[in-house]
């Protein structure tokens, strides 16, 4: 699913955990090549080690990718950080709503559940050590009908069959992930739905 070097690659391995429900992390959305993730940069880190990862009481992961990896794959932090790759010292910033929970726990297709899901994935790679990239994705449930659905909002793209990439936007000043067909060091926006707010479908 994933090479040790690609990010993007790393991206999906998170997306698909989040998605499962299993433990996650840092993400550009690839459905059959293309990786989500939502990710922004993180102001004022000091340094990577003060952050615990995962806290499911507030619903949110703020941690490394090698974090991430450690917690969700239950690896070692050696193995992690040369699977993660450049990304390995990057902030990783997960926040999810209840619904999301919801809608893991109920078969991920029932608006009575999933109505309102929404995961967002921040990630911030200016960091000592980090890759230089930010990147920023936004995420709704809504439903197996893809861009039919009522809840679609025009301007995403489908991700796990029964989302929404509402917002996928950032900079990578290598220039070596510039998913929207970019160059050099610019601002990408890889997608932007209309309305953008996570209140916009649901409640």
């Amino acid at each position: 699913m994933f090479a040790p070097s690609s990010q993007k690659n790393i991206y999906v391995q998170i997306s698909s955990a989040y998605r499962r429900g299993d433990d996650m992390r840092k993400i550009h959305l690839l459905e059959s090549g293309i990786v989500l993730l939502s990710f922004l940069a993180v102001v004022g880190i000091a340094s990577a080690q003060s952050f615990s990862g995962y806290n499911y009481n507030a619903n949110i992961f703020v941690g490394t990718y090698t974090q991430w990896c450690v917690q969700t794959l239950n690896k070692t932090n050696t193995w992690c950080a040369a699977w993660v790759g450049p990304s390995a010292n990057d902030i990783l910033v997960m926040k999810w709503n209840a619904q999301w929970n919801n809608c893991n726990a109920n078969g991920y297709n029932n608006p009575t559940y999933c109505l309102g899901a929404w995961v967002d994935n921040e990630v911030n790679g200016k960091v000592p050590g980090g890759d230089g990239s930010v990147w920023h994705y936004k995420i709704i449930w809504v439903g197996s009908e893809g861009s039919s659905s009522p809840y679609w909002l025009p301007g995403g793209y489908s991700i796990w069959n029964n989302y929404e990439v509402v917002m996928d936007q950032g900079v990578d000043p290598s220039g070596a992930y510039n998913w929207c067909g970019a160059t050099g060091l610019v601002h990408q926006f890889c997608a932007l739905a209309t309305p953008n707010g996570y209140g916009a479908v649901g409640s």
